[in-house]
C-alpha cells in the first residue's frame, strides 16, 4: 500500500480507539499476559506464569493479577495463546477458574494446555478451539489472525489483531529460522502484506534485542550432536534440555537411532510432551528406540542415552536428583557424559553451576559448549519485522526493562517516531488511534503467589515473615496468666528455632526470659491489662533486646495462656 493509500486507510478510523493493557511480562522474563480492548470486547493474549525468586521462600509459582478481567468479565471474548511455554500458558488453569471463557490455540499448544486443564479438573468445563496458522477467528469487535513463526517449540504463532481502530500485531516469542528442523520458516510474506495494508502498532518480543546479528538456526545444534555422538561413542550420554524444545528432542532421537543407542526419557514434563508430540505427529521416533528407564540395564552402557529435564538446575528435576545422588534409578559413574543443551536463564546460574559441580565430583564429563541456540529474535531479525510491518506505534514487550529499551532503540532506528514508541509498565492503559496515543491510566496489576493449593493467600505480610524466618529465625514466648491477668501462673518460657542454638546460648535465653517477664509485669501493673497490649509489649521488648545484642530481627510470637 502506498503512503497515500495508507493515509486514507487510517483517516477512516481516526476517531476509534483500541486499548492495550499489559498485565504482566514487562518487568521480567515470564508472566506474559496482554489485554486488548475495543468498545464492549476484550481479547487476552497469553496467560503465563513466572517462577519464584530467592526472595519468595515456599512459593511454587507466580501468576498475574486478573482483577481488571474479573471486573469486566462480560467483555472478555477469549484467551488467544501464542505457544506452549510455561511463561505463556502456565497461569491458564488458575485464571480459567475465575473467568471461564474460550481458549484459542494451535494444535500442539492446545494439547499441552489440555494436560494442564486435566490436572486441575477443568477439561470438561473450558471451551477450547484449535486454529491453524493462516486462520482468522472472530471475537466480538476483534478479528484475530494466526501467523506462523519460528520458536523453540513447534506450532508457535504471532497474532494480527484487527479492530475498527486498526491492526495490532503481537509477535509472541519468535525468531526467523530459514532452515527449521521441522516445519516452514516464519511467514514473512504475511507480515509484509499486513504492513502494506497498514499496521497501527507492533508489540514485539524483546528478549534478545540487546544481541546483534541473527539468532542461529536450530540446524546448527544438529552439527554438535552429530560430533558428540561420534566423539563419545564408548560412553553413556545423558542430555538435559527444555522438555518443550521438540526440534532439539527430535535431533537427539535421530542421532541416537543412527548410532544404535536406546533412549530413555526421565522427567514428567519431558515424558508428557514427547507422548503428546508423538501422538500428534510432531515427533518422529523410529520403532524400538525409546525404552523404559528400567530396561536400560539390558543394553551395553555405551549403547544408551538418557534424555531428561533439569537443564536449569530446578530443585526437583531429574538431573538435579541424579547430581545429588538421590535419583532412585540413575547413578553417575566415571565416564558418563552429561550434555547441557541449554543456557542458564538469568537468575538460574547458581543452581546450574551447583548441579555441574555435583556431577563433576561424581566423575561425569560435562559438555555445555555449542549445545544450544536461542528461540528469540536478535537485533537484525527485529529490524526485519519492523521493516516489513512499518508500524505507526511500537510497544516492546516480553523482557526486562533493559531488553525492551534496546527494542525501542531498534524501533526508532527503523523510522518509528520516537514519541510513538512506548515503554509501558504492567497495568498501564495505552489508548491508540491514528491521531493520538497516550497512557491514560492504570488498572490493578501485580503478582499472585501460588503456594501448594493456595492461590493468592500468601500476601506481602506473610512473605515478609517467611523472609525473616529464613534469615533470623523465630522466638516464641509462652506465659500463663490468671483470668484477671494480675498473676503469672507459669513461665515465661522462651523457645527459639533458627535464632540461636539453645544448648549453647543459656545466658542469652535467660536474658530473653527476664526481658519477657519484665514486659508482662509492666502491663499487669496497669489499670486495665489486656492481651493485645501485653503481646505488643513482649514483641517490642524482645525485639529491642535482640537487635541491641546480636543485630538480628527474628519473628517474635507471644503466646498468652489463661489458667485457673
Amino acid at each position: 500500500m502506498s503512503k497515500r493509500s495508507k493515509k486514507n486507510y487510517y483517516d477512516n478510523i481516526s476517531d476509534r480507539i483500541v486499548k492495550i493493557i499489559p498485565l504482566g511480562g514487562l518487568e521480567q522474563i515470564g508472566m506474559n499476559m496482554t489485554v486488548l480492548e475495543y468498545g464492549e470486547s476484550i481479547v487476552v493474549v497469553d496467560a503465563g506464569l513466572a517462577f519464584p525468586t530467592d526472595e519468595m521462600p515456599g512459593i511454587d509459582l507466580v501468576v498475574p493479577d486478573i482483577t481488571y478481567l474479573k471486573e469486566h468479565q462480560e467483555k472478555v471474548r477469549g484467551f488467544f495463546i501464542t505457544h506452549g511455554h510455561e511463561d505463556h500458558i502456565g497461569a491458564l488453569p488458575y485464571v480459567l477458574k475465575e473467568i471461564n471463557v474460550p481458549v484459542y490455540a494451535t494444535k500442539l499448544t492446545m494439547a499441552v494446555i489440555e494436560t494442564k486443564l486435566a490436572e486441575h479438573d477443568l477439561l470438561g468445563t473450558v471451551e477450547r478451539h484449535v486454529a491453524e496458522a493462516g486462520e482468522t477467528v472472530s471475537a466480538g469487535d476483534f478479528k484475530v489472525e494466526f501467523i506462523h513463526v519460528n520458536h523453540s517449540i513447534t506450532d508457535a504463532v504471532a497474532f494480527a489483531i484487527t479492530s475498527p481502530a486498526g491492526t495490532v500485531i503481537m509477535t509472541g516469542d519468535f525468531k526467523i529460522d530459514y532452515t527449521p528442523v521441522k516445519g516452514e520458516p516464519a511467514d514473512l510474506q504475511r507480515f509484509g502484506e499486513l504492513g502494506r495494508q497498514g499496521v497501527l502498532a507492533l508489540l514485539s518480543d524483546s528478549t534478545n534485542a540487546q544481541r546483534p546479528g541473527f539468532t542461529p538456526s536450530e540446524q546448527n545444534v544438529s552439527e554438535f550432536f552429530d560430533d558428540a555422538f561420534r566423539e563419545y561413542k564408548d560412553h553413556r550420554i545423558l542430555i538435559a534440555t527444555f522438555a518443550s524444545n521438540l526440534d532439539r528432542v527430535q535431533q537427539i532421537i535421530r542421532n541416537a537411532a543412527e548410532s544404535g543407542r536406546k533412549v530413555a526419557v526421565e522427567g514428567r514434563s519431558m515424558v508428557n510432551i514427547i507422548e503428546i508430540a508423538k501422538n500428534l505427529g510432531y515427533l518422529s521416533v523410529p520403532d524400538g528406540v525409546l525404552v523404559e528407564m528400567d530396561e536400560l540395564a539390558s543394553y551395553p552402557i555405551a549403547k544408551t542415552c538418557i534424555l531428561m529435564t533439569g537443564s536449569q538446575g530446578e530443585a526437583m528435576a531429574a538431573l538435579t536428583r541424579v547430581a545429588s545422588g538421590q535419583h532412585r534409578t540413575i547413578s553417575i559413574t566415571p565416564g558418563d557424559v552429561v550434555v547441557f543443551s541449554s543456557t542458564p536463564i538469568p537468575g538460574n546460574e547458581k543452581s546450574v553451576y551447583k548441579v555441574i559441580n555435583d556431577l563433576s565430583r561424581r566423575g561425569a564429563t560435562i559438555v555445555n559448549r555449542a549445545t544450544h541456540v536461542s528461540g528469540h529474535a536478535c537485533e537484525e531479525e527485529l529490524k526485519l519485522i519492523y521493516a516489513l510491518t512499518e508500524p505507526q506505534y511500537a510497544v516492546p514487550v516480553h523482557g526486562e526493562f533493559r531488553h525492551r529499551q534496546a527494542n525501542a532503540e531498534i524501533a526508532v532506528s527503523m523510522r518509528v517516531e520516537k514519541e510513538n514508541v512506548f515503554l509501558l509498565d504492567s497495568g498501564d492503559v495505552l489508548e491508540l488511534s491514528k491521531t493520538k496515543a497516550e497512557v491514560t491510566g492504570r488498572v490493578p496489576q501485580g503478582m499472585v503467589l501460588v503456594d501448594g493449593l493456595g492461590v493468592g493467600d500468601v500476601g506481602s505480610v506473610v512473605l515478609r515473615d517467611r523472609q525473616n524466618l529464613s534469615q533470623d529465625g523465630i522466638i516464641i514466648v509462652a506465659v500463663g496468666l490468671s483470668k484477671d491477668m494480675r498473676c503469672i501462673t507459669s513461665g515465661p518460657e522462651v523457645i527459639s528455632r533458627g535464632f540461636v542454638y539453645m544448648r549453647d546460648a543459656g545466658n542469652v535465653m535467660e536474658e530473653l526470659r527476664q526481658t519477657a517477664e519484665t514486659a508482662v509485669r509492666t502491663v499487669m501493673e496497669t489499670k486495665y491489662p489486656d492481651r493485645g497490649r501485653m503481646k505488643n509489649e513482649i514483641r517490642e521488648a524482645i525485639g529491642a533486646y535482640v537487635w541491641k545484642t546480636v543485630k538480628r530481627s527474628p519473628v517474635i510470637v507471644p503466646v498468652i495462656l489463661e489458667t485457673e
